[in-house]
């Protein structure tokens, strides 16, 4: 493993490349491959695994026993997941993390701090750092939610391509979504989608190809 490309994620933050060294040892931490498409973890089981995407992508799904699917978030590099599940032992989990490109992750076992009766000085920053991730993805939550309370399937691309343009100080942007991606994440049907996406570039409102996006001044 590459410490130095490891510390890029923001579960360490603030930590040394020593203090890396000690969460890997001592959380039994490994790495594993994933094609396309495969599913890494998956709702119905527990897990104490935190993941960390090396490289790749990941998406947060909901998938129910009818076959109906909600996209709840994208994890790019050197972004974490199931961070809360990890630390909630045996507490099922309603979700599955599916690669959304060849992904290499690594797998990192937080029970190995919650046994500790003594915290050393990795340890509490392991904790605070997963703290302030878990805060984070409760936002993004938050956003998805702002954007699906939206009516109509024009109102919901729009305040969703608003966001990312704020994110990205730009009105021209890459989004992290395939167009089936992004109606799963919308709660939209995508072929009524793809049509309002046409309608709104005819209306002069964007420009796109594939995933990249221009939003257009109205005068």
């Amino acid at each position: 493993m590459n410490i130095e490309e490891i510390m890029k994620t923001p579960l360490f933050i603030n930590m040394t490349k020593e203090e890396v060294g000690e969460v890997l040892k001592e959380l039994t931490a490994y790495q594993k491959d994933y094609l396309k498409n495969e599913y890494i973890m998956c709702a119905g089981d527990s897990t104490k695994l935190v993941g960390i995407v090396l490289k790749g992508a990941v998406t947060i799904e909901a998938n129910d026993v009818w076959g109906n699917k909600t996209i709840l978030s994208h994890v790019g590099e050197n972004g974490i997941f199931a961070e809360t599940y990890a630390l909630i032992p045996n507490e099922t989990m309603l979700v599955d993390v599916c690669a959304n490109t060849d992904s290499t992750i690594l797998f990192i076992d937080m029970s190995g701090i919650l046994s500790k009766s003594n915290m050393t000085s990795w340890m509490i920053k392991l904790i605070k750092n997963t703290l302030r991730i878990s805060m984070h993805k409760n936002l993004i939550l938050s956003k998805r939610s702002f954007h699906i309370s939206k009516k109509g399937a024009r109102e919901r691309l729009l305040s969703y391509l608003n966001t990312m343009s704020l994110q990205k100080h730009s009105n021209e942007f890459d989004i992290p979504f395939n167009r089936q991606q992004l109606a799963d994440y919308l709660n939209l049907e995508r072929t009524n989608m793809s049509k309002e996406l046409g309608r709104m570039q005819k209306d002069g409102l964007i420009e796109f190809k594939k995933n990249h996006f221009i939003l257009k001044t109205v005068n």
